[in-house]
């Protein structure tokens, strides 16, 4: 079924709409809430839950890029639950892909910097469109995905090293291009 026609689905407030979703974008969202998320059944509760959330939000929400839509739901969600284990400590794979980030984003502590968030959105995806492909796709396979070294490695055909010294260079270009661009970090 294509995406338009499940999205006239949750317009119709059909039943159908979740299953509909389900088979369509049910391993892609499983995909991306593993890669936070430890846990077999808070991956598939975080499934559940996207499911939910698209039919809470669409009407009013119309999603441009149904996937997409879907893809930053469950993040989120898996974000929200990777929060709540590591408060217990259980999940410290994730970490270390955060740790990796935090010399060149700044946090959302107050209300006036969801303002600067938008146009630091915007600056990183300035330099993503400029960096050569390869760099690109692999620090977005990195940071929104939550691939691990091992697993670049072996989608990009190169060595942990070369993906690691990749990512590292790729990073000291992000934090080069904020400042550049007055982003106090």
């Amino acid at each position: 079924m294509e995406d338009q026609e499940i999205v006239h689905l949750y317009l119709q407030r059909s039943q159908q709409a979740p299953l509909e979703t389900k088979n369509k974008y049910g391993a892609y969202c499983r995909a991306i809430a593993r890669s936070i998320l430890s846990n077999i059944s808070d991956v598939e509760e975080c499934e559940n839950d996207t499911y939910l959330a698209a039919w809470n939000a669409i009407p009013p929400t119309m999603p441009k890029k149904f996937s997409v839509f879907l893809g930053r739901i469950t993040r989120n969600i898996a974000l929200d639950k990777h929060g709540y284990n590591t408060a217990k400590k259980r999940n410290r794979e994730f970490e270390v892909i955060l740790t990796e980030l935090e010399g060149c984003l700044v946090s959302l502590d107050t209300v006036e910097t969801e303002y600067e968030a938008g146009e630091i959105a915007n600056l990183i995806n300035q330099f993503l469109y400029a960096i050569d492909k390869q760099a690109r796709n692999l620090f977005i396979r990195r940071y929104w995905y939550s691939d691990s070294i091992a697993d670049l490695g072996m989608r990009f055909n190169m060595s942990s090293s070369k993906v690691k010294s990749i990512l590292f260079r790729t990073r000291n270009k992000l934090r080069a291009h904020l400042d550049k661009e007055g982003v106090n970090l």
